[in-house]
């Protein structure tokens, strides 16, 4: 099943070989095998993948999207990272080492840009520890009020879905997304996107210098950086409780996406970011 012609693949996937070669000019899909003599060869992956592409179109996705979701979809393992969701897929964005006070400064700014500018967000966090996100619950409760899903992960003993609050969904010891932090604001008219990996060794969770902690930080306000870390969310939500993961999925393939300009968002998120390092 690795040595499909395109003969074979119209009929197996239902898209017509012209749609094909068309799809392979435009947009760099599917990816055949040349043989020496010119000829597509194609695989059993090809013919899953389009199969893909046609199901999200009949949901009403895009071409272009339809295929990147495709892909996306073929991709990714059960335990995802939400930093390499964006950081392998936007060309825009640029890591930076940040210490741990850095970042909370950086996630109270969002979260409070949250409560001011978004409108029905879908919230997602991740705190590696329990304890952590203790210290903020309450503020998260606040964000969840007025988000249409709250969902945080940390080393949580069992899901949990508190009244009035986000839903717990525990991580395992080798999860990818235990070594991250993350705060992820997906809403029509706003967005903002803050993913980090902590590189051990530096110091621990919980010593002296437990501020000096340093991570590899991306953040962003473009909305394709959002969705891609929130549909990697819903994936690692599924694991743990299908049916939430499949309600969080369908809620991200049904609303809009942020707005794209993004300057006046930008401004007021960098206010708050100075103001809150000035206060450190």
């Amino acid at each position: 099943m690795n040595d499909l012609a395109i003969k074979e693949v119209a009929e197996q996937s239902g898209i017509a070989a012209g749609t094909l070669r068309m799809w392979e000019q435009r947009y760099s899909f599917p990816k055949p095998k040349r043989s020496s003599n010119g000829y597509r060869s194609y695989s059993a992956e090809d013919v899953e993948a389009l199969r893909r592409v046609q199901a999200y179109r009949h949901r009403g996705l895009s071409i272009a999207s339809a295929i990147e979701r495709a892909i996306e979809d073929g991709s990714h393992s059960d335990r995802p990272s939400l930093y390499a969701a964006v950081a392998s897929s936007s060309h825009d964005v640029r890591p930076q080492i940040l210490r741990k006070s850095t970042l909370m400064a950086l996630s109270r700014a969002i979260e409070h840009e949250t409560l001011a500018s978004a409108a029905a967000p879908v919230l997602i966090g991740a705190f590696q520890h329990e304890s952590f996100y203790r210290a903020v619950e309450p503020r998260y409760r606040q964000l969840a009020k007025q988000a249409e899903a709250a969902v945080v992960f940390a080393d949580f003993a069992a899901e949990r879905s508190p009244k009035g609050g986000p839903v717990e969904i525990p991580l395992a010891p080798e999860d990818a997304l235990g070594n991250e932090w993350a705060v992820v604001v997906d809403a029509p008219g706003y967005c903002a996107c803050l993913l980090a990996w902590e590189q051990h060794g530096v110091t621990e969770p919980g010593a002296d210098a437990d501020g000096d902690r340093q991570f590899e930080a991306i953040w962003t306000l473009d909305p394709l950086a959002a969705r891609r870390a929130s549909q990697a969310a819903a994936r690692l939500v599924a694991r743990t409780d299908p049916t939430l993961g499949a309600e969080l999925d369908q809620l991200l393939l049904d609303r809009p996406m942020a707005i794209n300009d993004s300057a006046p968002a930008l401004t007021a998120l960098t206010n708050r970011v100075v103001a809150y390092l000035e206060a450190a």
